[in-house]
């Protein structure tokens, strides 16, 4: 799930800097002036903070892998930095420093992907080794990146070009380029796998069409008109846990969910209603219309929304199964953790049933919704020009030496991550036995 960054405005929550969801939406993580918060979001009553950590000021990437003890975190005061914790332990795994500001960090079990704004480093994970340097990227100022999840798949997406909306679909396992997606007119601002890395979403710098394609193969499946009033800025993309609903969420007041199903000729002759009469209508006439015209007529719109009584606060949206039933998170910048009901049949306006703080008495339930706020962004740490290929040691002689870790918690040098770190089944926080990448390898 994507990171971001939390405006200065009015309504903001002056000690928040970021948030992300990990890679099943079982956690949230927060960055703020004095650290980074780990949240459980297994429960729709109860926020309960895992864990707090203190050990580098103004964190504006924090990354956690799935539900282990694995969290990559980048500080504002050391933004080509990249330090991985073993948050459990308390403990240091590793740090590697790069030639420019790191934009974004994704994961899952078998690689680390770190983007910059011109290059990407590809590591694996249970080692840390440097894999792969993907150099002179398109000018990418944001870090849009996307890393599918699923076990048996590692897919890399990022902008192809700086002026249209191309998808370079990289497969981060075996290092090679997959497919080249002719996604958009303008240029790209949302990219999100679906877990098992069969379908990528995106959505343009316009915000008005979201598109969804296969992978590898990089067909169109969907195309979904988010509003055509206005262009909006897309702050994040994510599929539910089956692939069969999307959620979108931006700078506006409306969260949208989006239903990926296909309706065939036969569905329409069973309900001959007024809607279904005029959509034949569009669809003989699309025959004979300029390409343009025809593709809007076959968009969907969405199939649930969301209204937030907010404006212009950056947000991240989620769709999660909550005590088993479907939910959309959507976490702000100001502060707080909203969770609404969605109906999976038939959509229409979602239900708020909980919010929580995620500052002090984070597990403490809100009752009143905050006004409305304006748009303020923070900036991004400074971008530069990159000189150096490789990653940089930020400290002599070794930086990036990993580290294993005795049943004391002592440093030991060349153990091997354990299998069961990486399995498929959720990782327990409570098993004294969980151990996060360990290795001997150095940059």
């Amino acid at each position: 799930m994507e990171s971001q960054e939390a405006p200065d405005g009015p309504d903001a929550q002056p000690g928040f800097i970021c948030a992300s969801f990990n890679q099943d939406t079982t956690s949230l993580s927060m960055g703020t002036k004095t650290g980074y918060r780990l949240f459980s979001v297994t429960s729709v009553d109860k926020l309960d903070c895992i864990h707090e950590g203190v050990e580098c000021p103004d964190v504006y990437i924090v990354e956690r892998l799935f539900s282990s003890s694995l969290v990559v975190v980048v500080s504002l005061s050391m933004p080509r930095r990249m330090n991985v914790y073993h948050f459990k332990k308390g403990t240091e795994i590793c740090n590697y420093s790069y030639s420019n500001n790191i934009l974004s960090v994704r994961l899952n079990r078998q690689r680390l992907v770190v983007c910059l704004e011109e290059s990407i480093y590809i590591h694996n994970i249970k080692d840390m080794k440097l894999l792969k340097t993907l150099l002179n990227t398109p000018t990418n100022p944001s870090g849009l990146c996307a890393l599918s999840v699923n076990h048996s798949n590692s897919y890399l997406a990022y902008p192809g070009s700086a002026t249209i909306g191309e998808i370079t679909v990289y497969d981060a396992n075996s290092l090679s380029t997959v497919t080249l997606i002719q996604a958009h007119d303008s240029p790209l601002a949302a990219l999100t796998f679906n877990a098992s890395g069969s379908k990528l979403a995106s959505a343009s710098e316009k915000g008005t069409v979201i598109r969804v394609f296969s992978i590898p193969e990089g067909d169109k499946l969907f195309e979904f008109r988010r509003g055509m009033k206005r262009y909006v800025s897309i702050s994040s993309l994510s599929f539910s846990a089956d692939g069969q609903f999307l959620c979108a969420s931006s700078n506006t007041e409306t969260v949208h969910i989006f239903k990926l199903e296909q309706h065939s000729p036969r569905e329409d002759e069973e309900s001959p209603t007024w809607s279904a009469y005029v959509g034949k209508m569009f669809t003989a006439a699309s025959t004979y219309l300029p390409s343009q015209v025809s593709d809007m007529m076959h968009q969907d719109r969405a199939f649930a929304t969301v209204r937030l009584n907010m404006f212009g606060l950056k947000n991240i949206c989620a769709l999660a199964t909550i005590q088993k039933l479907p939910r959309l998170l959507v976490a702000s910048s100001d502060g707080l953790l909203y969770i609404y009901n969605v109906d999976p049949q038939d959509g229409g306006e979602c239900i708020l049933v909980q919010k929580h703080r995620l500052f002090e008495g984070s597990d403490e339930l809100v009752e009143e919704k905050n006004e409305e706020t304006t748009e303020d962004n923070t900036p991004q740490p400074p971008s530069q020009s990159y000189a150096a290929t490789v990653a940089l040691p930020s400290t002599p002689p070794c930086s990036t030496t990993l580290m294993g870790y005795s049943e004391e918690g002592g440093a030991q040098k060349g153990e091997v991550i354990p299998e069961h770190e990486f399995a498929e089944s959720p990782i327990r926080l409570d098993d004294e036995n969980e151990f996060p990448p360990v290795g001997n390898q150095s940059n």
